[in-house]
């Protein structure tokens, strides 16, 4: 019977990419590279100082949790194989592999995977990037199979970094070890393919839920605009521009869309990022909620205290996605008002406009002439 890991390999090497594939992978490109850029003076360049291009790269792209994500995953894609392809000098057909084994492995691991606790981006972002790395160094579909193997050892990750250092870093570490795997493979060294298929299982995922049809991203990618986890765009979309003196705040949400925000009572910027609490604070205090409103003194503010306190969870049971169902928000002070929102924009069914796009570049101080070439050489000279 064949193994997944080499199902997974010659779907890899297969796939002839489409028009439509390699634009979203110029998108992907020029939204990693953007917010990278927007980090390259954070305090994650000097934590990763020492480490490989490619974990420095995904660690630091990933620190202000503003890439895109692949909904039906729940997989931060290209932050993991963005870097892992360009550190291994590839272009976008190596990142469209990995990509797509990143968006199939994580589906097949399913919702049940990541309500464990396990952090998807990591735990299928290795394999994944061992294939990105293995297309780009030029590996046989039997290399290539064997690099998936070696990389299921550091496949790990979890929920409880949320809101620390640990969950860019182990961002970073999964998009290395893919890259080391695969240049393992590449001198010779071997490992049993279904190590995959053990390890699925050992984490609750089902090998028969693969599904190797259709485009190399099934579902597209969604974009970020604000500088949050996934589960906040869509609170901060639905309050963005209102005014009103609040004395009340009732939020009405499927439980599935709390899964990782973890923090209830945040005291730092990176806490804020995964709070249900902050994000409504922050929408209603700040006209447009960015960089400056994940900051330490920003959650720390008064009236952001004020306003967290005010905020009342109910959520529904169910639900298999950080979207799932709608959410309701209740505002009550002189008097009541009730606002529903089902998809935040840059959801795949509700794309950023130009000017959504365009805003973000310019809130990450970045230009969006880039290609696989010159964006290696400007993350070597930027993060050096």
């Amino acid at each position: 019977m064949t193994s997944t890991a080499e199902r997974l390999a010659r779907w890899a090497h297969e796939y002839a990419p489409t028009t439509a594939d390699r634009e979203l992978a110029r998108r992907a490109l020029v939204d990693t590279l953007a917010v990278t850029h927007a980090a390259r003076d954070s305090r994650m360049r000097a934590i990763t100082a020492g480490l490989p291009d490619a974990a420095r790269w995904a660690a630091i792209g990933h620190v202000l949790d503003f890439d895109d994500l692949h909904l039906p995953s729940t997989a931060h894609i290209s932050v993991v194989c963005v870097p892992a392809t360009l550190a291994t000098g590839g272009d976008d057909t190596a990142y469209l592999a990995g990509a797509g084994v990143l968006a199939r492995l994580g589906t097949a691991l399913g919702w049940a995977h990541y309500t464990r606790g396990w952090h998807v981006t990591c735990t299928a972002g290795a394999p994944a990037a061992a294939v990105a790395a293995s297309v780009a160094l030029g590996l046989t579909v039997e290399q290539t199979t064997h690099a998936i193997a070696l990389a299921v050892p550091q496949a790990g990750g979890v929920q409880r970094a949320f809101g620390t250092d640990a969950k860019a870093l182990q961002v970073g570490l999964a998009a290395d070890a893919g890259v080391r795997a695969a240049r393992l493979a590449a001198a010779g060294a071997r490992a049993d393919p279904t190590a995959l298929d053990q390890w699925m299982a050992l984490v609750g995922g089902d090998p028969a839920a693969l599904d190797l049809e259709g485009p190399a991203v099934p579902g597209g990618l969604a974009i970020k605009l604000y500088p949050c986890c996934y589960a906040l765009q869509r609170p901060i979309s639905a309050l963005r521009g209102v005014a009103m003196d609040v004395r009340r705040i009732r939020v009405r949400t499927p439980a599935a869309s709390m899964q990782p925000l973890i923090h209830h009572a945040p005291t730092t910027g990176l806490q804020g990022k995964f709070s249900m609490e902050y994000a409504i604070a922050a929408a209603l205090l700040d006209e447009r909620p960015g960089f400056a409103s994940f900051t330490d003194d920003a959650v720390r503010r008064p009236e952001a205290r004020r306003l967290m306190s005010l905020v009342e969870l109910e959520t529904t049971p169910g639900g298999d996605g950080l979207l799932t169902g709608d959410l309701t928000i209740e505002l009550t002070g002189e008097r009541t008002s009730t606002i529903t929102e089902k998809l935040p924009p840059g959801a795949p069914d509700r794309p950023p406009t130009d000017a959504e796009l365009a805003e973000k570049l310019a809130d990450c101080g970045f230009t969006s002439t880039v290609d696989w070439v010159s964006a290696r050489t400007l993350l070597t000279k930027e993060l050096a």
